[in-house]
């Protein structure tokens, strides 16, 4: 159970989590004190260097961290923890008035699944996405629960073709498009929004790359995969594919050493206001996972001109 995420990214025959920049992680407790004052934990938001997101908060010693995601508001986070012989789980926080709750974990299935991972926040539903889990490899589905003002309905299985097969990693545009990864097939698929169900799946055209993430406008999707301009490394890095007019892909282009170093880097995610690139990086103590954060400014820096 060390490294179980690791476990399910290896699911591509990738694998995953995370590296360098040397800050390291405060030690802290879980519940510690996680109350700071917004907008994003007290933390002055980065420019073009990636620096470790809420050191001691959520980014804590000793585990991974990954799969972040914000509601739209900025006053809601969710998260992916994994802990050594633990359950991969989703830890949470909200923000009332000028500071944030301390961070804790939803159990958003009650139990029904063993492990809870990669949540999304819709940018227009009131849904929490997710991938629930008994058994790695085995019976991973996405799964959701409605927002209520102060709690989450019970969770329901998404209920679309796309959970015919093995999938994680889920992801929403603006227009309701959901974005994910196949498992079993190794690639990436989208499920067009049509009144808010999603009926059918398509396959993203994309030479490589997995967890795949798309902007709010679907501009441009992150992927990260195996170092594809060295074959004598073994780390993963993330690359970004940038939308044609005619609606296909560009190349996917790989980020510079201020994102990508000879650590794994992987599960990109940008925030609602595409302000921010959010990312693991396993430079931590047992190669474990920080998250890292960055200004999208660097991701316009790589688009064709």
């Amino acid at each position: 159970m060390k490294n179980k995420i690791g476990l399910l990214l290896l699911v591509l025959v990738f694998t995953m989590f995370f590296n360098s920049c040397n800050t390291k992680k405060n030690e802290s407790k879980d519940s510690g004190p996680t109350t700071m004052e917004n907008p994003y934990f007290g933390q002055k938001p980065p420019g073009l260097i990636p620096e470790v997101f809420a050191p001691g908060i959520v980014s804590i010693n000793g585990r991974n961290e990954s799969g972040i995601s914000f509601s739209p508001d900025l006053d809601e986070v969710y998260f992916t923890v994994n802990k050594k012989d633990e359950e991969t789980a989703i830890y949470f926080s909200k923000r009332k008035g000028n500071k944030w709750t301390p961070a804790k974990r939803a159990n958003f299935t009650n139990g029904k699944k063993n492990e809870e991972l990669y949540p999304f926040v819709g940018l227009n539903d009131k849904r929490i996405y997710f991938t629930a889990l008994d058994s790695i490899f085995s019976d991973e589905k996405i799964w959701y629960v409605n927002r209520l003002e102060d709690s989450w309905s019970d969770a329901i299985q998404l209920d679309s073709p796309l959970n015919d097969d093995l999938v994680f990693y889920i992801n929403q545009a603006k227009n309701g498009d959901l974005f994910y990864t196949n498992i079993s097939k190794r690639k990436m698929y989208y499920a067009p929004n049509r009144n808010g169900e999603f009926p059918e799946v398509q396959e993203v055209e994309l030479e490589f790359g997995h967890h795949g993430f798309i902007s709010p406008s679907q501009e441009y999707l992150l992927v990260y995969t195996q170092n594809k301009e060295n074959e004598k490394r073994k780390d993963h890095d993330i690359y970004v594919c940038f939308k044609e007019k005619d609606g296909t892909w560009t190349k996917p282009i790989r980020f510079g050493n201020e994102v990508n170093s000879n650590f794994n880097e992987g599960c990109p995610s940008i925030t609602p206001d595409g302000k921010y690139l959010f990312f693991t990086r396993s430079n931590d103590e047992d190669g474990l996972s920080n998250l890292y954060w960055v200004s999208t400014t660097i991701i316009e820096k790589l688009r064709p001109k």
